[in-house]
């Protein structure tokens, strides 16, 4: 049985470590409104971009003059999966769900023959898929420096990974992230960014509409293909931030209830502990008594 003193200290070392999650649990709840805001912002123009660049992409005739971020590099064996994790930990199952959908998606690549290679953004997700899939890392972004993600450290990932796929790095690329939907609930995503991922034949045939471009389509193809792949790691980057906060929240919410639950427990067997060393010295001093 533990003695009074080591209780008293374990009790005041749990109150300590509830004071820092309750104080972490409002940190997250106040950069989560900022956050949350930014992500709802930014989905509108992401998403309507990428049905502009599926439904330009579906009435082009893809041929030697296509731009290669439309038409591909014709094979489809060497697969970059961009995997967007945080920099700190404490985020509960966010980091994690995020690399097992990416390690499910690379599972089922190499299971069909393919090549897998992994471009990560943020460190959470180093240590499993380095020590799952060795010798797979051919990038890593660091974004420790970062407070507020701007367009600008989208554009700078976008630059890298175009020249990547102009050198002939890859020829595809998938794209992970966490989208968030509240507080609880962050849901794995992915998405194809490079190249454009062109609608299915009947999913193209639903659109009525007729639209006549200025200029041709291969023009704004040309322009906006780039500028498509910044805004979708843009998007990628906001989700994942208000994700982030969400699940740090949740997890620090978590771990001061069961502090409080430890602390009681505690409480009652430091009260138990001392109510049995005082009523074995009233048993000696009455038997010391009773043998006078």
């Amino acid at each position: 049985m533990a003695s009074l003193k080591a209780l008293k200290i374990r009790i005041a070392s749990v109150k300590s470590t509830q004071k820092i999650t309750k104080a972490m649990k409002m940190v997250a709840a106040a950069k989560l409104r900022r956050a949350q805001a930014a992500a709802e912002a930014g989905r509108p123009y992401a998403e309507r971009l990428a049905m502009v660049m599926s439904s330009l992409a579906s009435k082009v005739t893809i041929g030697p003059e296509s731009p290669k971020l439309l038409a591909g590099t014709g094979r489809d064996q060497v697969h970059l999966l961009v995997v967007a994790t945080s920099e700190r930990g404490l985020a509960g199952a966010f980091n994690a769900n995020i690399v097992r959908a990416a390690r499910k998606k690379a599972d089922q690549l190499i299971a069909e023959g393919k090549t897998v290679r992994f471009y990560l953004i943020g460190k959470k997700g180093r240590p499993v898929i380095a020590r799952t899939f060795p010798g797979t890392i051919v990038h890593q972004v660091d974004q420790t420096h970062i407070k507020n993600v701007a367009f600008t450290d989208a554009l700078e990932v976008t630059q890298d990974l175009t020249a990547r796929f102009e050198a002939g790095e890859f020829d595809v690329a998938h794209l992970f992230y966490a989208k968030f939907q509240s507080a609880l609930v962050q849901i794995p995503t992915e998405q194809q960014i490079i190249p454009v991922q062109i609608p299915a034949a009947s999913e193209a045939s639903g659109v009525s509409a007729v639209t006549e471009y200025e200029p041709d389509e291969e023009s704004i193809l040309a322009e906006l293909l780039p500028r498509n792949i910044a805004i979708q790691l843009f998007r990628a980057f906001l989700e994942n931030a208000a994700s982030e906060q969400g699940s740090r929240m949740t997890a620090m919410d978590n771990a001061t209830r069961n502090a409080g639950d430890m602390i009681n427990k505690l409480t009652i067997q430091y009260n138990r502990t001392r109510q049995a060393a005082i009523t074995t010295e009233l048993v000696e001093i009455i038997s010391g008594a009773e043998a006078l």
